[in-house]
């Protein structure tokens, strides 16, 4: 079994979430006893969501990579960045070690070729939404068409996930308003929902709409799981 890094703490809601997913999948594998290696550097997340907030992403490079770094000198044999928005910076975060990155869109746009899905609405913080480096490289690599929510309602899914989801609070006002916003991207002709964001499954199930949504954290958990089991 390789041994999974993992860069969390981005929020610790979220990362906490990656930590069960990973131990319950290689359990659910090797029976017993079994538990997942892993390595796992949390950040301050008020530090990095103060950088993001000023534009300042070169800052917030330097911090994962030396986090990133310091994971891989534990004995890490990949690394997993356990938020979507921090992938903006997974390019210089990848020069600075040797061990790989398990790009978490990747993984979810794996997911979606196989299911046949080729359109697909997108939320996520604002950075996630509107900036190139995450729905350009499904659109790039993938072939995935990708709409996202209007202004105001991009408002509303970034003010959430910072000052309700990042904080573990679950509002079902909040709830209702992100159920309205994936009703009308699937109105656009999104086939799926991609929550772009590793909190919003704490917020919205499954269970609370028809259209079919894409949780990130949990794609991405089973992708590193299978990477460590090498399948």
């Amino acid at each position: 079994m390789l041994t999974i890094g993992l860069l969390g703490g981005m929020s610790w809601e979220s990362t906490q979430t990656y930590y069960q997913l990973l131990n319950e999948g290689i359990k659910q594998d090797r029976g017993g006893l079994h538990s997942a290696k892993i390595i796992l550097n949390s950040l301050d997340f008020a530090d990095i969501e103060a950088l993001q907030h000023a534009g300042d992403w070169p800052a917030t490079a330097d911090i994962l990579t030396s986090a990133a770094q310091a994971v891989e000198r534990a004995g890490a044999d990949f690394l997993v960045i356990c938020t979507n928005t921090m992938h903006k910076v997974a390019p210089a975060i990848q020069s600075g070690i040797k061990i790989p990155i398990l790009h978490i869109a990747d993984a979810t746009a794996l997911a979606l070729k196989a299911a046949g899905i080729d359109r697909v609405g997108l939320l996520g913080t604002r950075f996630t939404m509107e900036q190139d480096f995450y729905k350009q490289r499904l659109i790039d690599q993938f072939g995935i068409d990708v709409i996202i929510p209007d202004q105001t309602q991009r408002d509303t899914v970034h003010s959430v996930i910072y000052n309700e989801l990042c904080l573990g609070t679950i509002n079902p006002t909040s709830r209702q308003a992100y159920l309205a916003i994936i009703e009308s991207l699937s109105e656009q002709g999104a086939q799926a929902i991609i929550l772009g964001c590793t909190e919003i499954a704490l917020l919205v199930k499954q269970t609370d709409t028809s259209v079919p949504l894409y949780d990130t954290t949990e794609i991405h958990a089973k992708a590193a799981i299978s990477k460590a089991l090498g399948q």
